[in-house]
C-alpha cells in the first residue's frame, strides 16, 4: 500500500491534503485491478466515484452523436479524472477506459463530497486540484493550436523522459492510433511527424523511442513554429 499511497499523494485532487486525510480517504476507497480495454466508467451514467491512476494508462473520451470517439484525456500514475461529475452529482461527462493493464483508486464520490462540505482542508485541496487540472488542459490546447505535429510529438516524448539532459530511451505507453488522437493528428500524419524528428536525434524502434539528446529535442519543441514549418518544408523539397 505504501507505493500506492505515495502515488495517490501526487494526484491533483489529493496532493494538497494533510497526510492523515489522504489515509482516511484511501481507507474508504477501493483499488481496482484493470486489464487493457476494461471500462472504468461510461459517458452519461450517474457519477458515483472519482478516480486516481496508480499504475498503467487510462484514456477518457466522448462519443459524438455520429458515433465517432474524441479523446479528452490520457492519464498515467497520479492522474485523476471523474471528479467534476462525482462532486456535482451529475452524469459522467466522458467515459474512461484502461489502455494498458493497471490499477486505479476508486474514491466514493458521496463520501468525498461530504468531506468537502465538512472539512476546509479537503475543500481547499479539491479547489486547487481543479485549478491544476484546468491549467494542464489549457497547456495541452495551446500545444495543439501553436505547435506543429512533430513538435507535439517532441513534447510528448519529453514528458516521458526521467531526466532533462543527456540521452534516453522511452517506452511508447500506448498504441499510435491513441497517440495520434490525443495529439490532434491522424495516424498517417503521426508516422510522417516521427520521420521529421529523425534529424533531431529521435529514432523509433517498435514501441521504443531512442532520444540522442534531450536538450536538442527540447530546443526543437520550444522553437518558433514558423521556423519549424520552414525547416519541414525545406526537408520535404530537398
Amino acid at each position: 500500500m505504501g507505493s500506492f499511497f505515495d502515488t495517490a499523494m501526487q494526484s491533483a485532487v489529493l496532493k494538497n491534503l494533510p497526510e492523515e486525510d489522504i489515509k482516511t480517504i484511501m481507507q474508504k476507497s477501493v483499488i481496482r485491478n484493470l486489464e487493457r480495454g476494461a471500462s472504468i466508467c461510461i459517458q452519461g451514467e450517474a457519477a458515483h466515484s472519482l478516480f486516481v491512476v496508480l499504475e498503467g494508462w487510462v484514456k477518457t473520451y466522448r462519443v459524438t452523436p455520429s458515433g465517432n470517439e474524441a479523446v479528452i484525456g490520457v492519464f498515467t500514475e497520479s492522474g485523476c479524472f471523474g471528479e467534476e461529475a462525482a462532486l456535482r452529482d451529475q452524469p459522467y461527462f466522458a467515459g474512461a477506459e484502461a489502455v494498458s493493464d493497471g490499477l486505479v483508486l476508486q474514491i466514493d464520490g458521496t463520501y468525498f463530497a461530504k468531506a468537502i462540505e465538512s472539512n476546509l482542508s479537503v475543500c481547499k485541496a479539491a479547489l486547487l486540484g481543479s485549478m491544476d487540472q484546468n491549467r494542464a488542459l489549457v497547456q495541452h490546447v495551446e500545444q495543439l493550436k501553436s505547435h506543429t505535429g512533430a513538435q507535439r510529438i517532441a513534447d510528448f516524448l519529453l514528458s516521458l523522459c526521467k531526466s532533462e539532459t543527456g540521452s534516453c530511451t522511452v517506452i511508447l505507453p500506448y498504441d499510435k492510433v491513441l497517440m495520434a488522437a490525443w495529439l490532434g493528428m491522424k495516424p498517417e500524419s503521426l508516422s510522417r511527424a516521427f520521420r521529421r524528428l529523425i534529424p533531431y536525434g529521435v529514432h523509433i524502434q517498435k514501441n521504443h523511442a531512442v532520444i540522442e539528446s534531450i536538450e536538442r529535442l527540447s530546443d526543437y519543441a520550444d522553437e518558433d513554429p514558423a521556423e519549424s514549418w520552414n525547416a519541414q518544408s525545406r526537408s520535404e523539397t530537398s
